[in-house]
């Protein structure tokens, strides 16, 4: 029975992200990008190039351009993903037909910044709700399995790609006010996939284990792991290793306390992508 709403919960939770995705990237397309001819990155970009130079409708092109990016989304990824996915950007293609949302400015540099940002909001809250509606990174994922490169690398390499056709079959201040839309585009997907509370985990090597853990759990009400380990260097002897997690705006204030604690201590952080489970934040009793 629990399982059941939990599945109900979810459903109505990713259709509402998709629907807000969707119209937000409509609005950014249909009052910034396309009355003004710029155009983004990724496959969006590339169907807003095509339009530009052919003056073909925009919402066939994003549905027929995408066509093999679902394809290979439900090869590489799930049948469930692919289905979604073909749905939004579906619905995205009639969106820009029948929704009449108009142009709101001429501002070149308001253009390039808010056709970004509601652009990127919309792809952003479509990957929220489990599904693209731009196959980009679908296609990094396929390549990065493949090869030595990255996601990141494979999509700044596509993106620089169609940024090069745009300076030379448009002209290069067009190709610069794209550079300038797609971080828009990019900074916020990051944004609203990661939120604010980016986590980086921290391992940590101090002999005086001890007070580092009690000011991490009673100051910073984080949760830690001890993960019990050998020295290698030198002379063999058992040690407390620490591990937690926080948020990126905490990591300073966790490096200070390491320091004034033990200014040998020897620390690692790392970026985490995800996480789900566990004990993160301690949650005071009283």
């Amino acid at each position: 029975m629990n399982s059941t709403r939990n599945r109900n919960i979810r459903f109505v939770k990713e259709f509402f992200l998709i629907i807000a995705g969707v119209t937000s990237a409509c609005f950014g397309l249909k009052s910034f990008l396309m009355p003004n001819e710029f155009i983004d990155g990724g496959v969006t970009g590339i169907s807003l190039l095509v339009s530009t130079l052919t003056k073909w409708n925009l919402s066939y092109l994003i549905a027929i351009i995408n066509i093999p990016f679902v394809i290979l989304g439900y090869k590489q990824i799930g049948k469930g993903f692919a289905v979604k996915t073909a749905i939004a950007i579906a619905t995205l293609a009639i969106a820009l037909t029948i929704v009449p949302f108009q142009p709101i400015t001429h501002d070149k540099l308001l253009i390039a910044f808010f056709g970004g940002l509601f652009l990127g909001g919309g792809i952003g809250l479509a990957m929220r709700g489990g599904c693209v509606i731009d196959g980009t990174e679908v296609l990094a994922l396929y390549i990065s399995k493949n090869s030595v490169l990255t996601v990141g690398n494979i999509i700044l390499i596509l993106n620089i790609i169609i940024f090069a056709f745009a300076a030379h079959f448009l002209n290069i201040e067009t190709a610069l006010y794209a550079i300038l839309t797609y971080l828009s585009a990019s900074s916020t997907i990051d944004f609203i996939v990661n939120g604010l509370e980016q986590y980086t985990g921290v391992t940590i090597i101090s002999e005086h284990q001890e007070e580092i853990k009690g000011f991490i759990i009673n100051e910073m009400k984080r949760g830690v792991t001890i993960y019990k380990g050998e020295g290698g260097y030198g002379e063999k002897n058992d040690l407390d290793i620490i591990f937690t997690v926080v948020t990126k705006l905490e990591v300073s204030k966790l490096q200070s306390a390491i320091r004034q604690i033990d200014n040998d201590a020897f620390v690692i952080q790392q970026q985490i992508a995800d996480l789900k489970g566990g004990v993160v934040k301690r949650h005071s009793l009283h």
